[in-house]
């Protein structure tokens, strides 16, 4: 397939390397420090001792890239304006989105029976610009369940974890999901098709809503997250939130918080990707963790006052080191 990775940083990396090893045409776009380094010498995964080097085209304007089979957009939510902006010289008649991201997608409800198919998500797609450019029936949703990060520009840095799941809004798989299936699959990835995918959006957020600002706010790993029985609990409190709005508009994660805590437990002595962020002087990812399952909330009529709390501090503690607007 001809792929274009759009956001080459730990995630996108790490998909952009693997599928160029297997063989696909792939191309990334990429900016700064990082574009300089894969132009200089190759984008570099480095997994259990081991390092690669694949040579890709990269640039920084994707109007230099050409139409594509596919773009996977691996860009957190507070850089998708940007994307929206420039993405349209990469789709051609049936180019597939691919949207790998934390947090809820701004398609989220253009599937679901809740407000009929109607309900954008303001905080996310003020003014639909995302939804114009980037329309539904092109969306193939991709919830990532691995661990990376980049040391150094250039360098993907593979921790742990290979799985991605795919599936369509409203889970009508088409040929668009096979086609990414088989091309992760020959990657190396454990990708899987999922015939509900806001679901799987859902039960990944239960932990990113929770972990990743928490993690941020203490500048702790999620191990010692985990181990503090009062930062586990507040944790466990916002799960529950989280688990009733689901429910509220029609999707049920139906995991408990414990299980879902030991997932995050698995990557040990792990930085969550906000720490990562905040770390790296980058803005930080609120509205598509916080601020939009806060308005979902507000539509469905749930309380959440732990998860308000943590919306407040987070957003505060961005905002006093310029890292969120």
């Amino acid at each position: 397939m001809k792929i274009c990775i759009y956001g080459a940083g730990a995630i996108g990396g790490l998909i952009a390397g693997r599928l160029a090893q297997a063989g696909n045409e792939v191309s990334v776009v990429a900016r700064g420090a990082n574009l300089t380094a894969i132009r200089a010498k190759g984008l570099r995964v480095a997994h259990e001792g081991k390092e690669f080097s694949v040579k890709i085209k990269a640039d920084d304007k994707p109007s230099r890239l050409g139409a594509q089979d596919a773009v996977i957009v691996a860009v957190k939510g507070q850089g998708m304006g940007q994307v929206a902006d420039t993405i349209a010289p990469l789709l051609g008649p049936a180019t597939s989105i691919v949207t790998a991201m934390n947090g809820l997608p701004w398609w989220f409800f253009d599937r679901l029976d809740f407000g009929g198919g109607k309900l954008r998500l303001e905080s996310l797609d003020p003014g639909g610009k995302l939804e114009r450019a980037m329309p539904t029936e092109r969306i193939v949703g991709c919830v990532v369940h691995l661990a990376a990060s980049t040391p150094e520009p250039g360098l993907v840095q593979h921790s742990m974890g290979k799985r991605l799941i795919l599936g369509e809004p409203g889970g009508k798989n088409t040929a668009r999901t096979q086609d990414l299936e088989d091309a992760l699959k020959g990657a190396g990835f454990e990708a899987v098709a999922s015939g509900f995918i806001e679901k799987d959006f859902w039960v990944k957020l239960l932990g990113n809503i929770s972990v990743n600002p928490v993690a941020a706010l203490t500048l702790s790993t999620c191990d010692r997250l985990l181990l503090d029985p009062y930062a586990k609990a507040y944790m466990i409190a916002i799960m529950r939130e989280c688990l009733a709005i689901g429910r509220a508009v029609g999707v049920d994660a139906d995991i408990d918080p414990e299980a879902r805590l030991d997932m995050a437990r698995h990557l040990g002595a792990f930085k969550p990707s906000t720490l990562q962020d905040l770390e790296a002087g980058k803005s930080l990812e609120i509205d598509g963790l916080l601020t939009g399952t806060l308005e979902v909330a507000r539509r469905a009529g749930v309380p959440a006052p732990f998860t308000e709390s943590l919306a407040g501090l987070a957003r505060l503690r961005a905002e006093s080191s310029g890292q969120y607007r």
